[in-house]
């Protein structure tokens, strides 16, 4: 058994044994019963200027065999979105090297890519008002969109910053997204990020009062039949997106509705009987072999294995996205640090400084209760560094 020294919440140091990793398996074929794609985070190059506002400089060889690890396991991967640290580190450069070197990746073993087409390169401070304002927003989204389709991932039409803040109502959301919407040649997938993920997406689809914004997300999606393949919703309310599942299961060809709900995803995923949610989730990518297995028992008819899989790790998730939750990007990067999936607790833009040591090492605790450590004595050993640096521990 491997034990540690952790801090408890008073502080003070006591034992803690680490259970056995679980006992994951990956697929021997495609995952079936759901459309499901983890959100990958990314790793820098430890020895590059990682400070905020600098541009990022990118541990290929680490982020990449990081997808290689989502796709093992039957899982897609959704790149290039807010778990990449998009807005939030990660700048336009880097972003299009990303798409292209992944959508490289995913070809050479055919895993499923889907990849985030925003705004992100235009400057916010400088961005004009009005027809132009808008003009430039549909201009920028059209460069990413010609970056992701041309690179034969999937595009995913972002929530953008810049629409947020030069749209005068819900019908310019609907210009802007309607006018993308006619000109792609595949489907695309739809992002509804709320602001508790990004203040500065307050008010999206043009109303802050959700069943509006909805009804104008809905127009948009009807209006558009076979340009749709499905929606991201990470809105935190879970009856919401039980509802908007319901409607869109009407519309013609069937909209999936993917949950980016990373409290609720266990029962969103499981269903209510009748509809059930696909998914694309950044806590996938922090507990993917977890997550594959449950999929895999629906897969073999046993639902409530799979249920309870997927319900073992609500409460990681719930700490992980807790409140500041922009900064759930540090939980999952701490746990591919733990797993040995990336060399150092490192982020672009410093974002490892995101959360406090109590977290992280509640992080740890969940994990491990859960079973997603999956070399105890490497976890054990790099937690110890952690509180070290820290100055606890022995």
């Amino acid at each position: 058994m491997t034990a540690l020294l952790l801090p408890a919440a008073d502080g003070l140091l006591a034992e803690h044994t680490l259970g056995a990793p679980g006992a994951w398996t990956r697929p021997s074929g495609p995952l079936t019963s759901r459309v499901v794609y983890a959100a990958a985070h990314v790793v820098p190059e430890r020895w590059a200027d990682n400070s905020p506002g600098a541009p990022a400089v990118l541990d290929w060889d680490a982020t990449l065999a990081f997808r290689h690890e989502l796709w093992s396991y039957g899982l897609g991967v959704a790149d290039a979105m807010d778990t990449a640290q998009r807005g939030m580190g990660l700048d336009w450069a880097a972003t299009q090297e990303l798409v292209k070197r992944s959508a490289a990746e995913a070809t050479a073993v055919g895993g499923r890519l889907a990849c985030g087409a925003g705004t992100d390169q235009l400057d916010l401070t400088s961005l004009p008002t009005g027809r132009r304002g808008l003009d430039a927003v549909l201009g920028a989204y059209r460069e990413q969109v010609e970056l992701v389709a041309g690179s034969g991932a999937t595009v995913i039409l972002m929530a953008s910053r810049a629409l947020a803040a030069v749209a005068d109502g819900p019908q310019d959301y609907l210009d802007v997204y309607g006018t993308l919407l006619d000109e792609v040649d595949r489907p695309v997938i739809l992002h509804w990020l709320g602001p508790m993920f990004d203040p500065a997406l307050a008010g999206y689809w043009g109303s802050g009062d959700v069943a509006a914004a909805t009804a104008t997300f809905l127009e948009l999606i009807e209006a558009h039949p076979g340009t749709v393949d499905g929606v991201k919703v990470s809105l935190l309310d879970a009856a919401h997106e039980t509802a908007l599942r319901a409607r869109l299961a009407g519309v013609t060809p069937r909209v999936r509705l993917y949950t980016g709900d990373d409290f609720h995803y266990p029962e969103l995923i499981h269903g209510d009987g009748t509809h059930h949610s696909d998914a694309l989730l950044g806590i996938f990518a922090a507990i993917a072999p977890l997550a594959s297995t449950a999929l895999q028992a629906y897969d073999a008819g046993d639902a409530d294995r799979g249920h309870a899989l997927l319900a073992s790790t609500e409460a990681l998730g719930r700490h992980i996205f807790s409140a500041p939750t922009p900064h759930y990007k540090t939980g999952v990067a701490f746990l591919a640090w733990l797993n040995g999936q990336q060399p150092g607790f490192v982020m672009v833009g410093g974002q490892q400084a995101g959360r406090s040591l109590p977290h992280l090492v509640q992080t740890f605790r969940l994990a491990d209760g859960a079973g997603l450590l999956r070399d105890p004595e490497l976890a054990a050993a790099r937690m110890r560094s952690l509180l070290a640096v820290h100055g606890m521990g022995a």
